[in-house]
């Protein structure tokens, strides 16, 4: 029997809440997810432990950009709705309370993990001492090391109230003077420059390694600061601010309105303070008030402040409280060129899955272009690039050596803006010429293009991606390299440079689709084929994976797919506002999130296009691009289909359908409640990234799948 909600939602879709999830919700139950992996007990310890940081960072970013954004609406007496029809007063209150339920859930899976580590020889101290050569050990750092930068500072009229910085901690203390009973508070902030956490070394304690956060150590000998004095009271602190940057659309210098604006962030409006439980009274009264909090939610924990900061104990050198280190496969087809990466793509087009195959092949693209006197003209977009960045290594390599290099580098990168704005300055000084692309679009797009001189003419060799040319995040993020020497995706590639650095609006494209131009309309057309293959009675079949889904046209197709009997298949890592089987709605509708070892990354459309999936008649595409209203609107994203043979079944019959099959890691949405819950054996369980990680990809494998056997995935009776 249906219950009263689905009642209800089968008779009023106009209804946003019966239609849709709220965006900020689903963003914080896939915060869940990640916490809840904290909890695994199939992974090891330390690993466990960086699921719980995660979390944590992830918490912090969700109140410096997201609950900031609707603090200023409701400050700015903004009333605009959210697609599931609440105020942004109305989604605060439902944020604040949520919060706090995950709060409690990461302070648990804190106190879960604490006696287990210590288990192992790793004592994360709260409050609870060390033992006696460790305190001595810890007493004499704190004298030497700490003391000495730090600043306590009075607070009281004569004393301008200290800058608290953004993800800034301190203490406060209610001080009594002893020889006439006088009171002062004291303020000591942590400065940036010390460690989070002093680790007292194995030899120095009785048991294994000890861990003291920097706080907490101010605050026990917090006495050696304040000679004369009794400490009446005392709290540790932590803010959180407004971090999200605005452009004027007018700015005649850029660069130089995004240095300013990155010092405006440094300084936003108090978005989050997080407190001790025991924080002192009367020094919470004096922080609320100087602070200014207005809408900041102010949270109070019995247990540890700044969660994040957890993975500074992830690094203790311990390989088997981890996970068996992982070394990527390079690509044997490149290698049967010798290492040629241009030979191997000129044979055919590859797909490279990462992490599982090394992204060195994307940096050796580049710097045989560098080195390659063949090579006349590099062009590449940077989004993020690390701050030890290979990539743009090479590409002052080839400027250096007089060939033509552009590189379009975005400033509005979220938290890398500081970064790019160096990288930039270095590649100008190497002789790139630099392209920072549209004031109000960001440039997502993930493209290389070389241009080489082959028998008597030019030929293109092109690198689309899924994710960003960085060092670190490819090693753990599951994303998608595609290298093609096809001269349609050369002048393709060609059309969309010129777009970005000249703002030539490209007439028409022979491959690949661009949002905001005409990547929305291609998938709209896919996704009315396939309504209109289902009404004609052919099989009709959509497979999509990406990391959210919140822009309210391309649900409400899908939602017109399920009603017209396309059976939709979704793989969301993140956010979903869609409602997934919802009787009359979105019946034929499934939505799963994967969550585990690495980070699900890529975004692939696959459309049966007249036949069930998987199937070689099906239409395949990789994108840069989320289905968000940012990416389809508001950003320069690439939509480049597959139409190589083995590229094409990689895709499809890999790298989709294992997302599909995976039960260890997967969660399954409630279009009703909005919950997500693990995914049960059936008895055969599967483990996607443990399948990559063992089996070998098809196009990257070249002659070497003669000798290796690849199991075949096959879609079970019944779906996923």
């Amino acid at each position: 029997m249906m219950s009263t909600l689905q009642q209800d939602q089968a008779t009023d879709f106009a209804s946003p809440e019966a239609r849709y999830f709220n965006r900020e919700m689903s963003w914080l139950s896939f915060n869940e997810r990640v916490l809840a992996e904290a909890r695994n007990p199939a992974y090891p310890l330390l690993e466990r432990l960086r699921f719980l940081s995660i979390a944590g960072s992830n918490m912090d970013e969700f109140a410096m950009i997201r609950m900031a954004g609707l603090v200023g609406q409701v400050r700015s007496r903004v009333t605009t709705l959210s697609i599931d029809g609440k105020t942004p007063s109305q989604q605060l209150s439902a944020i604040a309370a949520r919060l706090r339920q995950l709060e409690t859930m990461q302070q648990a899976a804190l106190e879960e993990l604490r006696p287990l580590l210590a288990g192992q020889g790793i004592h994360i101290k709260g409050g609870d001492l060390a033992d006696e050569r460790a305190e001595a050990w810890l007493k004499q750092y704190f004298l030497d090391h700490i003391v000495p930068v730090l600043t306590p500072q009075a607070i009281d009229p004569a004393h301008p109230f200290p800058f608290v910085a953004n993800q800034g901690i301190g203490a406060l203390f209610n001080l009594e003077r002893k020889e006439d009973g006088s009171r002062l508070v004291e303020m000591v902030l942590i400065p940036g420059a010390l460690p989070r956490f002093i680790r007292v070394p194995q030899e120095m304690t009785d048991d294994g390694v000890i861990y003291v956060a920097t706080e907490r150590l101010v605050v026990r000998f917090a006495p050696l600061m304040f000679p004369g004095f009794t400490i009446r009271g005392d709290g540790v602190f932590r803010v959180l601010r407004d971090s999200d940057i605005e452009v004027e659309e007018e700015a005649e210098d850029l660069v130089r309105e995004f240095r300013s604006a990155i010092q405006r962030r440094r300084r936003g409006q108090v978005i989050m303070l997080e407190l001790d439980e025991s924080f002192d009274p009367e020094a919470e009264e004096l922080l609320r008030e100087k602070l200014g909090l207005g809408e900041a939610f102010v949270t109070k924990t019995l247990g540890m402040i700044g969660i994040g900061g957890l993975a500074a104990v992830v690094g203790e050198d311990r390989p088997e409280l981890k996970f068996v280190p992982y070394t990527p496969r390079y690509p044997e087809r490149v290698m049967e060129h010798d290492g040629d990466c241009f030979a191997a793509i000129r044979e055919k087009d590859i797909v490279i899955h990462h992490p599982y195959e090394s992204f060195e092949v994307v940096v050796d693209f580049l710097r045989q272009a560098a080195a390659d006197p063949a090579v006349v003209s590099i062009k590449q977009t940077l989004y993020r690039a690390g701050n030890q960045s290979p990539v743009i290594a090479a590409l002052i390599e080839a400027a250096e050596a007089a060939k033509s290099v552009t590189a379009v580098v975005e400033l509005k990168a979220r938290f890398d803006e500081e970064q790019n704005l160096k990288w930039a300055g270095e590649l100008e000084r190497a002789g790139v010429q630099v392209i920072y692309g549209f004031i109000d679009w960001k440039t997502h797009a993930k493209m290389s293009m070389v241009v080489r001189a082959e028998e008597g003419g030019y030929r293109t060799y092109c690198h689309f991606g899924t994710g960003n040319y960085h060092p670190i995040t490819t090693r753990i993020y599951t994303d998608l390299s595609f290298f093609t020497a096809d001269p349609a995706f050369g002048r393709d590639a060609a059309r969309l440079f010129n777009f970005i650095t000249g703002y030539v609006e490209p007439q028409g494209t022979e491959r690949i689709a661009i949002s905001p131009l005409n990547l929305r309309e291609r998938l709209y057309e896919h996704i009315d084929a396939e309504i209109a293959n289902a009404r004609a009675g052919d099989p009709a079949e959509i497979w999509v994976k990406v990391n959210s889904l919140t822009e309210k046209g391309m649900i409400d197709r899908l939602y017109d797919a399920s009603q017209a009997g396309v059976r939709v298949v979704l793989v969301i890592r993140g956010i979903c506002c869609l409602r997934p089987g919802v009787p009359g709605l979105s019946d034929n509708i499934t939505v799963k999130s994967i969550i585990g070892r690495f980070l699900e990354h890529s975004r692939i459309w696959a459309f049966g296009n007249g036949a069930p999936l998987p199937g070689d008649q099906a239409i395949i595409y990789i994108s840069s691009a989320d289905a968000m209203s940012r990416n389809l609107n508001r950003r320069v994203e690439t939509l480049v289909p597959l139409t190589n043979a083995t590229v094409h079944d990689q895709v499809l019959e890999q790298v989709l359908l294992a997302n599909l099959l995976d039960t260890e890691q997967s969660w399954l949405l409630d279009g009703e409640t909005g919950e997500y819950e693990r995914v049960e054996d059936d008895g055969e369980p599967f483990n996607c990234h443990e399948y990559f990680m063992t089996n070998p990809s098809l196009s990257g494998r070249g002659g070497a799948l003669k000798d290796s056997r690849v199991p075949r995935l096959t879609l079970r009776k019944g779906g996923m």
